[in-house]
């Protein structure tokens, strides 16, 4: 016989069951814990809502993976597990096989779902979960233990519309239901939505925070007092925030920052599109302590901003920076040079994109580039460099041990002097050519172990970008690839 026999008979078997909803729902009492994974999936994936609901009331393992499910909870699915999380909680003695204690709505135990009774018994352990937060800006009623609910939460005009349904179930049930959110998403200014959700979420759940498209200098006011809840916040994340950050008053972005200050845990802080005021940039860093990984793109930054920047506590033992879309053409060099100086032992990626750097500025940066010894990524597309200051270049970065990527621009030789200032324009094909029959030699002499690639094009609104790069036969390659990110820290 098949060894896949008894699995196909089984769920034969489960499927008569579910064809009479009254009888499953009965028979819940007598089903052997082993089954109850796969029931509860079958049940799942053809929407027996009743029996769901049935299933998470008695369900006899102390985690309910939801999110790691082939899809996710639709509108009713989720209404029917909320309502089978009311029974529970409104049940005052529960049996013992009863254990449900924590809800998680991420993805976070990979085929937990396929590999059967014993792995969901082993990673549903609660001395596995490692993750309840302790300390809170809420309150919560004593000697009733509550219900966790984990999930990757995003606030918005334009609501996930279960995501929503369980928000209000969780605000009506607060004193019994833990809301914890590992990456919260905030993507609207209005201060009173945003409000809301804090007040309702575990707070020192947050590890990721991100910010966007505030409008209103109140709204960074609103915030502020709930940072200093999240005490284990890593990383940071502030976008499209030019006019609230700039209306900010000084006292409020000094507010703003005393609670950042009190983040002892981040790790990561990145802006895109902050316009700061000559008052708030450096209120804002000067609290931070040391980051791992910094990153600044497509802000108004000043040679003034730049060398408060190399002078901050916070990127003094930086692993990772990025600096793109940054007007730097007129910057004396000195204070990206100090910066960089801060990480020649502890840069692992240095990422200098569409910053119009010059030769003459290359020139300065060069011996401390050189000193950056763990460098193991290095971007360096979208700058004004000559065919000579290329070589000169990759001269440097052939010495550097641990380099196993780098990303440098097309040389100027490769424009036309109207294509340079409409870089998403493809450089001219036949200056390029000319451009790679000198630079095939020093790519080979590069080594086997460091890819080395030429951007001729890019575009930071898709964040796609064209490369070449010389094959193992000497010919070279085009490809159109994603534009490389900054390496993510285990959080």
């Amino acid at each position: 016989m098949s060894t896949t026999a008894p699995c196909s008979l089984q769920l034969v078997a489960m499927q008569s069951l579910l064809s009479n909803q009254s009888l499953a729902i009965s028979a819940l009492e007598d089903l052997p814990r082993l089954s109850f994974p796969e029931f509860f999936m079958e049940a799942y994936a053809q929407g027996h809502t009743e029996v769901v609901k049935a299933m998470v009331k008695c369900w006899p393992f102390p985690c309910l993976p939801l999110g790691d499910l082939t899809r996710p909870p639709d509108l009713g699915t989720m209404k029917a597990v909320l309502d089978g999380l009311e029974m529970l909680l409104a049940t005052k003695e529960r049996p013992s096989h009863w254990q449900l204690q924590v809800v998680e709505l991420r993805k976070v135990y990979p085929n937990i779902w396929t590999r059967g009774y014993h792995s969901m018994a082993r990673i549903s352990h609660p001395g596995l979960l490692n993750a309840r937060p302790t300390g809170s800006g809420r309150s919560q009623s004593s000697g009733e233990q509550p219900l966790w609910i984990f999930m990757d939460l995003t606030i918005d005009r334009f609501q996930n519309e279960w995501q929503d349904y369980l928000v209000q179930w969780a605000r009506k049930r607060k004193q019994r239901v833990q809301l914890c959110s590992r990456k919260l998403q905030i993507l609207t200014g209005s201060a009173s939505t945003i409000q809301k959700a804090l007040l309702l979420l575990r707070l020192d759940s947050i590890q990721e925070l991100g910010l966007s498209k505030f409008s209103r200098g109140g709204t960074v006011k609103t915030l502020a007092p709930y940072l200093g809840y999240m005490k284990n916040l890593q990383l940071l994340s502030l976008s499209r925030m030019s006019a609230s950050c700039y209306t900010c008053s000084p006292k409020d972005s000094c507010k703003f920052a005393a609670h950042l200050g009190q983040l002892h845990h981040l790790q990561e802080l990145h802006l895109h599109d902050v316009l700061f005021s000559s008052e708030n940039m450096p209120a804002i860093l000067r609290s931070l302590k040391p980051l791992k990984t910094f990153s600044l793109s497509s802000c108004l930054l000043t040679e003034d901003n730049l060398r408060f920047l190399s002078l901050c506590s916070c990127t003094s033992q930086l692993k990772h920076l990025r600096l793109r879309s940054l007007l730097m053409l007129h910057f004396s060099p000195e204070p990206l040079q100090a910066l960089l100086e801060n990480g020649t032992h502890t840069l692992e990626t240095l990422a200098l994109e569409d910053c119009d750097i010059t030769d003459s500025q290359l020139s300065a940066l060069l011996p401390t580039l050189s000193r950056c010894s763990l460098l193991g990524f290095f971007s360096f597309y979208g700058n004004r460099l000559s065919v000579a200051s290329l070589h000169n270049l990759l001269n440097h970065t052939a010495r550097l041990s641990h380099l196993t990527r780098g990303i440098y621009p097309a040389p100027l030789e490769s424009y036309s002097v109207l294509d340079w200032w409409h870089r998403h324009i493809h450089a001219d094909s036949w200056r390029f050519a000319q451009v790679r029959t000198g630079l095939s030699q020093m790519f080979r002499e590069m080594g086997p172990n460091h890819k080395v690639q030429v951007c001729t094009r890019f575009d930071h609104r898709t964040d796609r970008g064209q490369f070449y790069s010389l094959a193992p036969d000497g010919s070279w390659v085009l490809t159109q690839e994603a534009l490389p990110v900054l390496s993510p820290l285990p959080l």
